[in-house]
């Protein structure tokens, strides 16, 4: 097989491992939303399907999101990005605002057990020396196959490197408090009432989501670093990356 042969089939099985990684990351997260809504007494997305670790209604539900813009951003920038969401009844978040907060928290909370189980893993692998530390480091690549592990370990190495770096930072990313992301939902369910109602206000504004966003993004850029070095040093604590 030709080198350009070999460099499709390495793009397909990467493509492959990041979307079932991706795909379960961002059903987990809704799955988190929808779980604590409906133990909360809203079962506004328990009818809508997400109470469930079933991808196929949160990709019904969000199909550009989940599906669409994950294959558009790996094949443009090499790394998926997305969106996704779990329905709830306004009006039960207006009357019981401290389950609203724990319900937007539990988005992100679900991100982090994630990232604690792939931690949890990659250091048993390492301490088993079925890893190693690699000569650099990168998102997909925290560990390295041992030289006598079976070959089918560096897939499942990269799978859990993605899973740990990629919910660290969606759950880092959703918690900053600015519409529409879930940290705002967590703001707006702990302010005092006029603060409240004024924040709901301002997070309903569609202009003002989408500037929310743009700072967001410009903000986690600055998070983005550090977080990741974080990561490095809770896999590899005795290895030290510049």
């Amino acid at each position: 097989m030709s080198a350009l042969g070999d460099n499709v089939l390495t793009t397909i099985a990467n493509f492959g491992i990041w979307f079932v990684v991706f795909l379960f990351s961002l059903t987990f997260h809704e799955y988190g939303h929808a779980l604590v809504a409906y133990m909360g007494g809203d079962r506004t997305a328990y009818h809508g399907g997400q109470v469930s670790l079933d991808p196929i209604p949160h990709v019904r539900r969000e199909p550009f999101g989940m599906v669409l813009m994950p294959l558009i951003s790996f094949f443009l920038a090499g790394w998926m990005m997305g969106w996704a969401s779990a329905p709830y009844d306004p009006r039960w978040a207006r009357a019981h605002p401290r389950r609203q907060a724990l319900m937007s928290l539990a988005g992100p909370g679900a991100n982090f057990v994630l990232a604690v189980l792939a931690l949890g893993l990659l250091r048993l692998a390492l301490a088993l020396e079925w890893f190693v530390p690699p000569p650099s480091a990168g998102f997909a690549r925290l560990v390295s196959t041992a030289q006598d592990s079976p070959s089918l370990l560096q897939p499942l190495g990269m799978a859990l490197s993605i899973m740990l770096n990629l919910n660290v930072m969606l759950g880092l990313f959703n918690l900053l408090p600015l519409p529409p992301l879930d940290g705002a939902g967590v703001v707006e369910g702990l302010a005092p009432g006029p603060a409240r109602r004024l924040y709901e206000k301002l997070s309903q504004n569609t202009a003002l989501q989408f500037l929310g966003l743009l700072v967001a993004w410009k903000l986690f850029s600055l998070i983005q670093g550090p977080a990741f070095a974080a990561v490095l040093a809770l896999v590899h604590p005795d290895v030290g990356y510049s």
